[in-house]
Order: C-alpha cells, then structure tokens, then sequence
C-alpha cells in the first residue's frame, strides 16, 4: 500500500496533512537531513575563515556555491542520502558523505577531510535540532499564537460592554463582562508568549564527549570553546558550555512545557465557549453544505472548539513525556533521545492543527444578545451581594443574614422582589435610591 494522505497511520500527515504541511519543511526527515547539511556547510566554511592552516588558501569566492548546496537542497538530494544510509547505516555519516561527493562535483577534493572534521554525530543534530525548532517558532507556531491572541483581543474591545452573568462552579454569580472575559485569555497568552521568548535555543557543540578532544588534540593552539560559541551564536543559538555527548535538553523542556502552557490556556478557552454555545449565548454562523449530526438536521456542533480540545490534548501529553525524557540520559550519553526527537514536530503539529481549528470556530460565533439578557434578567440575585456590602457601609445589623434569607427562599428572586426588599430596609431615602439603581446588567464593577 503506497504511503498517501489516505493510508497514512498519523493524521498529521493523513487527515490533517494540508492543515500542518508549514511544519514540514523543518520537523520532516526531509528537513532534519537539510538542516544536518546546513550546519555542515556553515561549519566548514567556519573552518576556513578561522583559519585552519590546511584550508587558508581556500577559495572564498566558492562559499556561495557550497550555501548552495542546502539552499537549493531537494527531494533527490536527500533520497541521494537516504541510498548512502543504507550503506553507511549511520544518518550523519550519510550526510557527510553526500557533502564530499559535491566537493569533489567542485573540483574542491583535497579538502573532504575538513567535512565533519573533528565532530561527533550530535553536534550535528544537536545544533541542527534546536536551529529547526526555533526557526519553525519564528515562522510558524509564534506568528499563530499571535493570530490567535490579537483575535481575542478585538473581541474583547467589540464586546467591552456586554454585560454577562458570571458562573463560579457552575452557579450564577456576580455579573461581568463578555469582553473582559476573552480579555483574561488574551492576557494569559501575552503573558506566556512573553516568557517564551525569554527562553534560549540551546546547542551543543563541542566533540564526541563534550570537550573538543579531537580539535584540542589536532590544534591545540586554537580556543575551541570560544570557535563553538561563535559558530552556534552565528546561528542564533546558545551553546551549552559543559555537555556530554548530547545537549542537556534543559532549555528545549523548558520551550515544550511552555508550549503546553499555551496549549492549556486555549484548551481552557475551548471549553469556555463551548459552554457559552450550550448555554446559546453564542451562535454560529452555518455554512452551506456543512452537516451538523448524520441523524439530527437541526444540530450546529461548536465542532471546530472540540477538534482544538482534543488536538491540544494530544500535544500536550507529548509535550509533557518529551520534556520529562530530554532532560534524562545515561553517563555520557544513551540513544533514547534520538528516537524521542524524530516526534519533537507531531505535538506541534497537533497544536497548529488546533489553533486553526480554533480560529475557524472563532470566525463562526454570532452573539445572541437576547439570550445573554435573559439569563441576567432570570437571575436578580446576583445583586445580593451589592446590596449586602452597601448595608455594610452604612453599619446595617446582619444584612448577609437577611440577603441570605431573602435569596435561599424556594422561590424565583425577581427585579419586583428585590424592590419589595429594598422598601423594608430601615435606612435612609438616599440609600434605597443607591439600592434600586442596581441590576444585574450594570453591577459590573471595574477592570481598568
């Protein structure tokens, strides 16, 4: 059976191919294997503006030709190494191979040996690795995170004033505003988005135990250490300074539970307006040809909040064991991270898959003022509680006892009985005047 979006096992790269294919070009085999060439390259041609004694007469006017080699990288480039593996049985071998064939298609052979010259695979992987991730960040994930959260914003200035019944456990409280309540999503996102950036992308580059044995042993006149601080920070990376064989992974976790913050921020919101679609307070608009329920021709499933509800949760429960494994290796190094890392671009690609479902459903939502009115007009104890603070300002006997009384009665509390209420009170003209302004629909309080 031929591998197409239709017998794919993953629905990332089945169902929901076309959503996550951005994510392609750096999570894919394809994109590791492009970004492996790419840190060759550029560490080669390091190598020779240091530089190196055997590589000073190198032609500089052909570092243009050697970029091109991952600039213009392509599917056959990498089937090419791909067909080298199965010899090499070893990914990054292939890939350095693959650079000495088009050195010699440069007429450049006396210099294959400086390919790969005193690296061991992860540094490599280990910088190519988070250099994809960051880049995917940049180009990808954050610019979606910002859609999403400037969205929200704009709700929450279009429906600033729109009164709405609060629910703390699932019962009428004090009312609020719609727009404030998107506003506390957006606001927790700008807050984690904040903090994202504040995260290094961290590489590791320094031989195969962590401390440039094989350069020191070959020059060591150089400062090694500082070469690998320049080289990844050209690349805008941070090289771990003391390492194993392998990156800690520290930071990498760090970027991955941040991502499942920001995913359980937007599972949280999913599941806000999937309430508020329940209680009708929003509708959505319906579009021609789209089925609600096989069986029920009535039915407009907030489906899009749900398929973000489910994708997010994916993510993050990969989010969470990638961030708790990382961190975690044997002496110098096991091989656990490197099958780990292959699934870095599946929880990141659930979560584009949700953010897209997310913005589909937002465009959807229509807001039912008259069902958001009812809802406040059914439930005039909420003021209660405004009632009882003022009678504690005026130093009134018991007023959460009486309010208490009033409210817990078997009996629907109305504007009408609220009023009779207020009339009973022995207090001055002026406060009852202050009591019977307020409503359910303007005790709101302050947010600015």
């Amino acid at each position: 059976m031929a591998l197409t979006t239709l017998t794919a096992i993953s629905p990332v790269d089945g169902r929901y191919r076309r959503t996550a294919e951005s994510l392609a070009p750096y999570f894919s085999e394809f994109g590791l294997i492009k970004y492996r060439v790419r840190i060759e390259i550029e560490y080669f041609i390091t190598l020779c503006e240091l530089p190196l004694p055997q590589l000073e007469q190198f032609d500089t006017a052909l570092f243009d030709s050697l970029r091109a080699i991952y600039l213009q990288f392509s599917e056959e480039d990498a089937w090419r190494i791909k067909e080298i593996e199965k010899v090499t049985n070893h990914d990054v071998k292939a890939v350095e191979y693959f650079i000495k064939e088009k050195l010699k298609d440069l007429d450049i052979e006396q210099y294959l040996e400086f390919i790969h010259f005193g690296l061991t695979s992860q540094d490599v992987n280990n910088t190519a690795i988070p250099l994809s991730m960051k880049e995917a960040m940049d180009e990808v994930m954050i610019p979606a995170f910002a859609e999403i959260t400037q969205k929200l914003l704009a709700l929450a200035l279009q429906w600033q004033d729109v009164a709405l019944l609060a629910r703390t456990h699932g019962q009428p409280a004090s009312p609020t505003r719609l727009g404030k309540e998107i506003r506390v999503f957006a606001e927790r996102l700008q807050q984690q988005l904040a903090l994202f950036h504040t995260i290094p992308y961290a590489a590791k580059f320094g031989g195969a135990t962590g401390n440039f044995n094989a350069h020191h042993v070959a020059y060591p006149g150089f400062d090694w250490p500082e070469f690998g601080n320049k080289f990844v920070g050209s690349l805008g990376l941070a090289r771990s300074r003391y390492t194993t064989q392998i990156e800690h992974y520290d930071h990498l976790a760090a970027l991955l539970d941040n991502l499942k913050r920001l995913n359980t921020i937007l599972l949280d919101f999913s599941r806000d307006v999937w309430s508020y679609v329940s209680l009708n307070y929003f509708k959505q608009k319906i579009k021609a040809g789209e089925v609600g329920s096989s069986a029920m021709p009535h039915k407009v499933n907030p489906i899009d909040f749900e398929n973000a509800e489910g994708n997010l949760g994916v993510a993050n429960a990969l989010f969470e064991h990638l961030s708790a494994k990382l961190p975690v290796s044997r002496l110098q190094r096991d091989l656990t991270d490197s099958t780990v890392l292959r699934n870095l671009g599946v929880p990141i690609a659930h979560t584009l898959i949700a953010l897209k479902s997310l913005m589909r459903g937002i465009e959807k939502l229509e807001l039912n003022q008259a069902a958001i009115n009812a809802d406040l007009e059914a439930n005039w104890a909420v003021v209660a509680e405004a009632i009882q603070t003022v009678l504690r300002r005026e130093n009134y006997p018991q007023p959460y006892e009486a309010l208490k009384a009033l409210t817990r009665k078997n009996e629907a509390i109305t504007e009408r009985t609220i009023s009779e209420f207020i009339e009973t009170l022995a207090v001055s003209e002026a406060v009852k005047e202050e009591l019977r302004v307020i409503s359910p629909f303007n005790y709101l309080g302050v947010i600015e």
